[in-house]
């Protein structure tokens, strides 16, 4: 660790995270308006600390960014088809989740797309992973930062999902680490969501 001391700015980043995302997952019924705009918040929170880096020419970081979004889906796919195979009970947890927090309505694919994606990763990749940088060696700030994303996603009540935040994090965590683009991970968490949610569900 370069320091003792961590940003002020980072652990108020923490907290308010925790805080709005707490209080989008208290009530399912308004799920999607309240995490829309609480990462509507932590964009603005994200954006003022500091400048978004984008090293990576366009074609690149859309290839690169597209087919890590789809390996990734696959990835996620092989895992839910190996746990039916070991008959772990996880279908019921799954179909679950997707009724309680996948988009269903127009605006909340818009949503979907235009905010929550490129909120969250704004947020835990270009400003939490980022000011970490500052202070841990690279692999350690990846970690730190894929654990602290999964860690606002316990209020969702499910393993499946703290997990899959913290497999994504980390995905997302060494690309942006190794890019330095943001775009790229923004696209790539986009295929990823537009898979899981639209096109290909795992349910």
């Amino acid at each position: 660790m370069k320091k003792h001391n961590l940003d002020i700015r980072l652990i108020v980043g923490l907290l308010v995270a925790h805080i709005l995302i707490n209080f989008s997952f208290h009530d399912k019924a308004i799920f999607w308006y309240i995490f829309s705009g609480s990462l509507l918040v932590l964009i603005a929170y994200a954006t003022l600390q500091g400048e978004v880096d984008d090293e990576v020419p366009f074609i690149k970081y859309f290839f690169l960014g597209a087919l890590s979004g789809f390996v990734l889906y696959f990835v996620f796919w092989l895992g839910i088809q190996t746990m039916e195979l070991l008959h772990l009970p996880i279908e019921n947890s799954l179909n679950k989740l997707y009724k309680l927090y996948a988009p269903s309505l127009f605006w909340q694919y818009i949503a979907l797309i235009l905010v929550a994606a490129p909120g969250e990763e704004l947020f835990w990749r270009g400003f939490i992973q980022k000011n970490l940088m500052k202070y841990f060696r690279p692999l350690v700030s990846i970690v730190i930062a894929a654990l602290l994303y999964a860690s606002v996603h316990i209020y969702s009540g499910s393993f499946l999902l703290v997990l899959a935040a913290f497999l994504s994090g980390l995905t997302w965590g060494f690309l942006y680490y190794w890019k330095k683009s943001m775009p790229l991970i923004i696209v790539s968490h986009l295929v990823f969501d537009i898979m899981i949610f639209i096109i290909l569900p795992l349910k």
